[in-house]
Formats: C-alpha cells, sequence, structure tokens
C-alpha cells in the first residue's frame, strides 16, 4: 500500500510537471480542451494520477474543469503567474525572455525596496547571514562552483527580504528563488560570477548593517538591473535549455 502510495505521487509529480509545462510554455493553446480520457492515454497512468493532477493545475489557475466539456486550458489572466512552478515552467519554454523580462521588472520594484526596510528593520543574527553569504559568493564565485554560488545568493537574497520585516515582501522568496535558480539552470551565468555583483551584495551587506536605506536601495538597484541585463542579452531561447 505505502510503495503503491509513493508510486502514485511520483507518477503525479511527473505528469503534473510534463502538462503543467505544456500549459505554461503555450505547447497547449488557451482554450484547448483535454479529455481525460486522452489524458490517461497520453501518459499512461490511472484516472485517479490525472484528476490530481487536473486538480493542482486547476488550482494553479491553469485550467477550468467543467462536467460535459471537459478541462480547458485556462486564459493566463487566469494563472497564478507568482507561483514558483509557473514561474519554472515559463522559464524552461519558448516565452524565456517574456518572463525573464517580467521578474527583472518586479525584481526592480520590490528588492530595492526590500533593502532600504532591511537597513532599517535588520536583525544581527541577519545582518550576519547576509555577510556570510557574500563571504560564501566570493569563494564559490571563483572557484567557479555555480551550484555552490546559487545557494549562497538564495540565502542572501531570501535573507534580505526576510529582513524588510513585511511579511508580503517576504512571500515572494519563492519568485527571486526561481529567478536566480533558473539563470543558473539555464547557462545564463557566466563560469565566473562577475566580481562586480559579488562587490554589491556586499555593499548591500554593510548598508544594512550600518542602517543606510538610501545606499542599500541604491546597490541593490544596481544588482537587479545588471542581473536582469545579463540573463536577457544572454538568453538563448530554447537551444540551451
Amino acid at each position: 500500500m505505502g510503495d503503491n502510495g509513493q508510486t502514485n505521487r511520483g507518477l503525479h509529480h511527473s505528469v503534473l510537471e510534463e502538462l503543467g509545462m505544456l500549459i505554461a510554455s503555450g505547447g497547449l493553446g488557451i482554450g484547448q480542451v483535454l479529455k481525460i480520457e486522452e489524458l490517461e492515454v497520453r501518459f499512461g497512468v490511472s484516472r485517479s494520477v490525472i484528476r490530481e493532477t487536473i486538480r493542482v493545475l486547476e488550482s494553479m489557475g491553469l485550467v477550468s474543469s467543467r462536467r460535459r466539456v471537459g478541462v480547458t486550458v485556462a486564459a493566463r489572466a487566469e494563472w497564478n503567474l507568482f507561483d514558483p512552478r509557473i514561474i519554472r515552467w515559463r522559464l524552461a519554454g519558448q516565452e524565456r525572455d517574456r518572463q525573464l523580462r517580467s521578474l527583472g521588472e518586479l525584481r526592480r520594484g520590490i528588492e530595492p525596496v526590500a533593502a532600504a526596510l532591511a537597513a532599517r528593520h535588520a536583525t544581527p543574527e541577519q545582518c550576519g547571514a547576509l555577510t556570510g553569504a557574500v563571504m560564501q559568493m566570493a569563494v564559490h564565485g571563483r572557484s567557479g562552483d555555480l551550484e555552490a554560488y546559487l545557494a549562497a545568493d538564495v540565502l542572501f537574497h531570501r535573507t534580505l527580504l526576510e529582513a524588510s520585516g513585511n511579511e508580503m515582501l517576504a512571500s515572494l522568496i519563492g519568485v527571486v528563488t526561481e529567478v536566480l535558480t533558473g539563470r543558473t539552470h539555464h547557462h545564463l551565468m557566466p563560469a565566473h560570477p562577475e566580481p562586480t555583483a559579488i562587490r554589491w551584495h556586499a555593499e548591500v551587506a554593510q548598508a544594512v548593517q550600518s542602517g543606510d536605506a538610501a545606499e542599500a536601495e541604491r546597490s541593490m538597484r544596481d544588482i537587479v538591473d545588471e542581473a536582469t541585463r545579463a540573463m536577457l542579452s544572454d538568453a538563448p531561447g530554447e537551444s540551451r535549455s
């Protein structure tokens, strides 16, 4: 029974990833009707797995389900575009440039503000975490260990959003994490991260620690602007995904 449950969870995850990616990337068009029976055959799984997958996709706004009609791919206005899974799927598809631009503009609107707030509200422990994350970024940037660099980068931005003291800004951690993760996993990072970018992170950490809100905001804006420019100029489309 337990093994069967684990198998179903594994199948559900696999179907969710594939079907979600098809919808988010435009492989299945808006308004297209999906029949449960056809999905069973297409993915070679049970009806219960398909129904559970549809429930999750419906909760994300990607599809709507009605009796005697089937499952319909929803209009983009219905999608929960802040869902980290949708962000990940869109970054893996043909709309990567559009998603990167949207995310860059969103980050520019929230992270400099979060940095300024963090300069007013960060605890000593959070200041220490920011400084420690920068040190790890410097170490792994020199060695070229991009996965370890990513972990330190995510820690920095997560800590900063939490240190803002604003729970709504902190709730965007998943969004920012997917941007940073997508940049690495879709080969939009140089083999050795730019020392300038690491220095800007250090300047943010120092400004937060010293309570300089204006400097924290300015340096964070530099980070976001440069990251967005670099990703859009290097974005290779599907060929390097």
